[in-house]
């Protein structure tokens, strides 16, 4: 039975919507010894994580840490712990990621005001502009980078809209963070997520937050209980951010380590140079695809430089294709989600998979593909 053999994978060129390849040194802080998560050098740990966090969400907020669980984590515990039953929410939709924050919306019982756009496209300000006029949300969230389609959306003018209206700005930067400029506070935002795998190059499974003094007001003022006990984060900042670090759930040490060390990394290099480092490979990417015949979805002004969202040329098999360059070139990259499957494929160059040469290993291998 093939449990009873030694785990073994593949060494795999991670160029798909995430995870993304992790550094040596990464790899290296995860396999080190356990400790428990309550051990003063564990508590040290969390601190430099915290410190780390706000430096490159450019944040001075005291709520910020990392949930231990999933970027869809994160989505939960910014709207869960925001929206009571009864709130009104204002929510952009341009991509799967804006509907699933409906999703969650709803089961928080908000009522929902939806501003939608064409997927590949951003959110128009104007839209939102008018959508307020016929209600006062609690809340006006929006995806920053969103992963379904490569779009890269615009923030400024839509948070101040959302100040002008007393609404808390929650925004999804799963796919942005570390690797895209994202100024927390000179923009305005209350609530924060991301991931670990993506851009920061750290392994699945964690999620920075950050909160804004408004929206900590916000969660101080609530009336009824947070719907999840986990992601209640009046229990929560106690264990993060208390003067007396009280227990509340086991955190993941080693997963704590390797984000720990992946941070190190981030401004080892430095925001601005790593923001440089992936729009270059973007445009080395873009050229060659270019060159290929293939169109990218999204008007270049607003794509990601991390997502490349682009057409499958006519007469590729997408399934095939993506299945050859897995098992032949060890290169894995993602197929379209919703409206887009089969149409779309959607290549990341994040974190530690940004370089030229996995840029060139993509391009010579579809060459010969094609």
């Amino acid at each position: 039975m093939a449990y009873q053999n030694e785990l073994n994978t593949s060494n795999r060129i991670l160029m798909g919507p995430g995870p993304s390849d992790a550094h040596p040194r990464v790899l290296r802080a995860m396999s080190t010894p356990l400790i428990g998560h309550l051990d003063p050098e564990f508590v040290a740990v969390m601190d430099d994580i915290k410190e780390m966090v706000q430096k490159t969400l450019q944040t001075q907020n005291n709520l910020t840490f990392v949930v231990s669980a999933p970027g869809s984590a994160g989505m939960e515990t910014c709207l869960v712990n925001l929206l009571e039953p009864g709130d009104e929410a204002l929510i952009c939709i341009h991509g799967v990621f804006g509907g699933r924050m409906v999703d969650i919306a709803e089961r928080c019982g908000a009522k929902v005001t939806k501003v939608e756009a064409p997927w590949g496209k951003p959110i128009d300000p104007q839209d939102v502009k008018e959508a307020l006029k016929s209600c006062r949300p609690k809340i006006l969230a929006i995806v920053h980078a969103e992963t379904s389609t490569g779009v890269l959306q615009p923030l400024e003018e839509i948070s101040k809209m959302a100040k002008d209206a007393g609404a808390l700005l929650v925004v999804d930067a799963v796919t942005s963070y570390c690797g895209a400029d994202l100024k927390v506070d000179e923009w305005g935002i209350d609530a924060i997520y991301s991931g670990s795998q993506k851009c920061l190059s750290a392994p699945p499974g964690l999620s920075p937050v950050s909160f804004s003094d408004r929206a900590v007001a916000a969660l101080d003022a609530r009336q009824t209980k947070v719907q999840s006990w986990f992601l209640d984060l009046s229990l929560v900042k106690n264990y993060w951010a208390g003067q007396k670090r009280a227990y509340h759930h086991t955190a993941p040490v080693s997963a704590m380590f390797a984000m720990r060390e992946a941070l190190r990394l981030v401004l080892e290099e430095g925001l601005e140079a790593r923001f440089a480092r992936h729009q270059r490979n973007h445009a080395l990417l873009r050229d060659g695809l270019e060159a290929l015949g293939f169109e990218f979805l999204v008007d270049k002004q607003y794509r990601l430089p991390m997502l490349n969202a682009v057409k499958i040329p006519e007469g590729v098999n997408d399934a095939t294709t993506r299945s050859r360059l897995l098992n032949e070139y060890n290169i894995e990259i993602g197929g379209g989600l919703g409206k887009f499957a089969g149409k779309l494929w959607r290549i990341g160059l994040m974190g530690e998979s940004s370089t030229p040469n996995h840029v060139n290993m993509l391009l010579s291998a579809l060459k010969e593909l094609m």
